[in-house]
């Protein structure tokens, strides 16, 4: 189905959706728990088509198909398709994924259980660790080790490894995670019981540590290993599915997957390596959020996104995304490890379809349920009785209900309303207004907390960062969010809808590779550190040239993990090229010292370091839409950007009942460079609506970003 294609993200020009014979298009598309995004990028005219369309949950690529339907463009008009799912981190948070085994080597059998002996609340008597995704009874030995060199103490007894075997078809289990000791120095003894488990059980979906991690920590490379078997058969059937789908809509270019880390590789590679994409269409946004602030001249900045089911935050500091090397999947506190790089990431489970409800206390919860795409919030109209976050912005008038995404869905006040009033404002003794506003304000403050955890952790000052607002939801609530923080500046991005599958087209092709290699910096070689490099970029290169993707451009990025010698934990530095010509270790140690400076608050320049872990990215830089500008207007807003006004509540007053103001109501896609706009004011466009609140000023820049001021009333 054609139809008129929906604003361009961030500065990119808009047009009308026609078939485009004989056109190489990108395709993006961005699966999220409530909608489904799609972005098509046409290298050749700089054109940028978007569709929307609600998540199908039971048949996932039927929403790709739909919001490309609604974009006008064809999988067959495609060189490429990129795509960002939350299947694979879904399926670890809801314990839905396969059943599977562990292999490991004798005696280590329960680390992966025993885990860190950490106690982060240590005067919570119901506190509870981590519950592993493998019971024991599924945790197997055989008989091999190796030294922490890598050099064989005792030989792999494959008949023990065929025993375990014998074990697994007996009690029937589809995945297996194989962690040897010290397999990331030699995976000799791996690579042969995965060849034996693969000829033995050639059904199952097999994972071997050392294909994910070549660090060091046993535990965590257990606990990567385990997931990325547990989510395994299902991310691998969900890709196969697609590339499927895309066979038979005549597309025969590249389908490529974004990682965590906001990089992209091939869908062979994907299948077997799952885990990778666990954060993949959160990191696009950050992906999106880096290439808005290097088109304004922004070196640092918080990105927030907000869809249905989650928000999540990241930052951009110098100019770069904030990477990490370790995810802590359900949270710290009974947090699962996932060893391996990708963007520094946090999220809490408040979205527009999180569920407001009371615990027995009679105290106002929001989330971490959600009432997903299906049956939805209770003014979707299709069957939803709980109230969620969107249904008080409904009912607050920051939404309006005759022009959800563009007019296309119509929202039911009425059952938004009998909602909040039979599950919250009914048994607490509130109006529907104030139950509605108490929803927002708890959710506001849940929502603070991701923003305050990505920057505080890092030593950095979360008031002091402008907030990139994206995600359907996220324009909705940033002012919010914004003020509970201290916040000056908010920036919401054209389609800010879409921008999770427009960051997927600023992705670049990246492989990160990681060696263990312990060196005391003043004995440091620098002639093995540049073999050890050399190795990780070979295999880059090998990566790149199996991609398909010929016209991209090599880049190489080199880090390294440090510490002061005794610290048992270390910190990331990138390596400038200019040091390592040089074999400076002084400026090594310098750039260490800083970094650990801004993390911890602390340094120690006359004690000895060391180096941990070797690091390199390899990188396809890829051709980017182009950020361009839209038409300058003057300060006052064109009449054509007029749609009326409406009654809005803001927050309470201060008797404690909801304040609602006459607010003025645009339409975004006819504001111009330069237009101000004085609070109270609602911004709506086709997938989402900008929220400013009464002391606030907006300005249009250049690009079209919503640049909202934050008042201090």
């Amino acid at each position: 189905m054609e139809e008129t294609a929906q604003p361009a993200a961030a500065g990119v020009a808009m047009n009308k959706p026609e078939k485009l014979p004989n056109r190489r298009l990108r395709l993006a598309a961005d699966i999220g728990g409530t909608f489904t995004d799609v972005a098509a990028f046409d290298e050749r005219t700089s054109r940028l088509l978007l569709g929307k369309t609600l998540s199908t949950p039971r048949h996932l690529v039927e929403g790709i198909s739909e919001g490309a339907g609604k974009s006008g463009a064809r999988f067959a008009d495609a060189s490429i398709f990129l795509h960002g799912s939350t299947v694979a981190i879904n399926t670890m948070l809801e314990r839905n994924g396969a059943k599977a085994a562990l292999i490991t080597t004798a005696g280590f059998r329960d680390v992966y259980e025993i885990g860190r002996i950490n106690r982060p609340d240590a005067y919570n008597l119901y506190f509870r660790k981590h519950d592993p995704l493998v019971p024991r009874s599924r945790r197997f030995e055989v008989n091999e080790r190796l030294t922490a060199e890598g050099d064989v103490h005792q030989p792999l007894d494959e008949a023990s490894v065929h025993a375990v075997c014998d074990r697994l078809i007996e009690i029937g289990v589809d995945a297996v995670g194989i962690m040897l000791l010290h397999s990331y120095r030699n995976p000799t003894h791996e690579i042969r019981v995965r060849e034996i488990v693969r000829e033995r059980l050639p059904q199952a979906f097999v994972s071997a540590s050392h294909e994910l991690s070549q660090e060091y920590r046993e535990f965590e490379r257990c606990s990567t290993v385990l997931a990325n078997a547990y989510v395994g058969p299902r991310v691998r059937d969900y890709i196969q599915e697609i590339d499927g789908h895309l066979k038979q809509a005549d597309f025969d270019g590249s389908f490529l997957l974004v990682q965590s880390t906001g990089g992209l590789y091939e869908s062979a590679q994907a299948q077997q390596q799952c885990i990778r994409m666990l954060e993949s269409g959160p990191a696009a946004g950050v992906v999106g959020t880096q290439a808005l602030c290097h088109a304004m001249g922004l070196g640092e900045a918080i990105a927030f996104d907000m869809g249905g089911t989650t928000a999540k935050a990241g930052v951009i500091y110098d100019g770069h995304a904030l990477t990490t090397s370790l995810a802590l999947v359900g949270g710290y506190e009974r947090a699962l490890p996932v060893q391996m790089a990708m963007i520094d990431i946090f999220e809490v489970g408040t979205g527009g379809g999180s569920i407001a409800w009371l615990d027995e206390g009679g105290a106002l919860h929001v989330g971490p349920r959600s009432a997903g795409a299906e049956p939805g919030p209770a003014c979707y109209g299709r069957g939803g009785e709980q109230p969620t976050v969107t249904d008080a912005n409904l009912i607050l008038g920051r939404l309006g209900a005759d022009r959800f995404l563009g007019g296309e869905m119509k929202l039911d006040v009425a059952a938004a309303r009998q909602a909040i009033q039979d599950k919250i404002a009914g048994p607490l003794g509130l109006t529907v207004i104030e139950a509605a506003a108490g929803i927002l304000r708890i959710a506001a403050t849940t929502m603070s907390l991701a923003v305050k955890t990505v920057t505080t952790e890092r030593g950095l000052d979360a008031a002091s960062f402008p907030l990139v607002a994206y995600g359907g939801a996220g324009p909705l609530h940033a002012v919010a969010i914004a003020r509970e923080i201290g916040m000056e500046r908010v920036i919401v991005p054209r389609a800010p809808g879409h921008f999770c599958a427009f960051g997927m087209l600023h992705s670049d092709l990246r492989y990160d590779y990681v060696r263990t290699w312990p060196a005391r910096l003043a004995q440091l070689s620098f002639a093995d550190l540049e073999r050890i490099y050399g190795e990780l970029i070979t295999e880059g290169e090998e990566a790149l040239a199996r991609s398909g993707a010929s016209n991209a451009k090599m880049k190489v990025v080199r880090a390294v993990d440090m510490r002061y010698v005794g610290q048992e934990h270390a910190v990331t530095i990138e390596l400038p090229e200019k040091v390592l010509r040089k074999q400076d270790r002084a400026a090594i140690k310098q750039l260490f010292d800083a970094e650990h400076l801004l993390r911890y608050g602390t340094n120690a320049p006359t004690e000895a370091a060391e180096l941990v872990s070797l690091r390199a990215t390899i990188s396809g830089v890829m051709r980017k839409p182009k950020m361009e500008k839209i038409a300058r207007g003057t300060a006052k807003p064109p009449a054509a950007a007029l749609r009326g006004t409406r009654s809005v509540t803001f927050g309470p007053s201060a008797s404690g009942h909801g304040a609602a103001k006459k607010t003025t109501v645009y339409a975004r896609d006819a504001l111009k460079a330069g237009n101000r706009i004085a609070g109270p004011a609602l911004i709506e466009e086709h997938a989402s609506t900008t929220v400013v609140f009464p002391s606030d000023k907006l300005e249009v820049d250049q690009f079209g970003n919503l640049v909202v001021e934050i008042g201090r009333a």
